[in-house]
């Protein structure tokens, strides 16, 4: 029986210890918590030399492009469109059915003929005082109402040919030898292909930066080399949808790989700056008003509202809120309150591409 509690009452002391051990004090826990500052990683802000470079979308345009319509309907008698081909200004390309219009006009130079001799006639017996003035006056005037009749029939049969507007290349055809054609149909397309003309669009806030004479660098998608632009014209104002100015230049040289149409990369100069503080992108926090970074200053943190400016795939601009020799803070941000401790690890700096 002695042997059996004393037994049990070791076994009590032991479980005692076990369970003391196995527990941390209050104390304990809060010098845990506070055993040191956040380590952190940190960026040296240097001032570089920077170039502001813009890279926008864009497209290349012939220098000029008519989609060719027909004026009148009728039927396609004559077509000399052979697509692919290059035109000369005033080739015929179409000729619609006219011979009702030939017709008259025939009919209206037979009667002018009778009337000028019946005018002659008629003007020698005013000389005698034959005939009234008035008389002759009405002879004068149907032959002028003629010319102006066989005037107006002539339009009409120019209107039933179509005829290229100005040098260039042609595109496919869209009717064919037989056709009835009306002024709502497309028979081609004719584009002057010789001079190239490049479109793109640059934020508002660089509006001022382009005008014309300016020297612009593109690539077209899939192209294997720069090609070079001289802006010709920019739009009166910006696109309030956009908020983008639409800018047009003309390519100075031609090339195999400039087609019409395609897709251009466009890379513009707008300035450089000599003192730019740049830092990495991550290291920006956007707030809802307002964007702020991290600064290291003693061995606390410290948040700094910054104005942003031009950024590329690495790093940011920063206009206003650093300076020079200043440590900005890279990891750990969301974990970071306002003066709170932390401590620099490894320290960065900017790194030209």
């Amino acid at each position: 029986m002695i042997h059996s509690l004393r037994h049990g009452a070791c076994l009590l002391i032991f479980i005692l210890i076990t369970s003391c051990q196995g527990k941390k004090t209050p104390l304990q826990t809060t010098n845990n918590r506070n055993a040191g500052p956040m380590v952190v990683d940190g960026f040296l802000v240097t001032p570089q030399n920077m170039s502001d470079k813009l890279e926008v979308p864009g497209s290349l345009l012939p220098a000029e492009e008519t989609q060719i319509r027909t004026e009148v309907s009728g039927r396609v008698v004559r077509l000399n469109i052979q697509e692919g081909t290059t035109v000369r200004q005033g080739e015929l390309l179409v000729k619609l059915f006219d011979q009702d219009l030939q017709a008259t006009l025939k009919k209206l130079q037979v009667q002018l003929e009778i009337a000028n001799k019946n005018e002659e006639r008629l003007r020698e017996l005013l000389s005698i005082n034959g005939i009234s003035q008035q008389d002759y006056d009405l002879s004068k005037l149907n032959v002028e109402n003629l010319n102006a009749d066989i005037e107006s029939t002539r339009i009409a049969i120019s209107k039933t040919e179509i005829r290229a507007p100005y040098q260039g290349k042609v595109g496919l055809r869209n009717v064919s030898l037989g056709s009835y054609l009306s002024p709502s149909d497309i028979v081609t397309t004719i584009r002057q292909v010789d001079q190239l003309k490049l479109e793109f669009s640059i934020p508002e806030k660089y509006a001022k930066e382009v005008k014309a004479g300016s020297k612009v660098v593109f690539r077209v998608d899939g192209g294997s080399r720069d090609h070079t632009a001289s802006v010709i014209a920019t739009e009166s104002g910006v696109d309030q949808t956009t908020r983008t100015l639409r800018i047009r230049a003309l390519v100075t040289a031609l090339h195999p790989e400039l087609v019409p149409g395609v897709f251009a990369k466009v890379q513009l100069q707008l300035g450089s700056s000599a003192n730019a503080l740049m830092i990495p992108s991550q290291a920006v926090l956007p707030q809802i008003r307002n964007k702020q970074v991290i600064l290291f200053r003693k061995d606390s943190a410290n948040f700094t509202i910054v104005q942003t400016g031009i950024r590329d795939s690495v790093y940011v601009q920063i206009l206003s809120g650093i300076k020079p020799g200043d440590t900005v803070v890279t990891t750990g941000l969301m974990a970071i309150r306002p003066n709170a401790k932390i401590k620099i690890g490894s320290l960065s700096r900017y790194q030209s591409k």
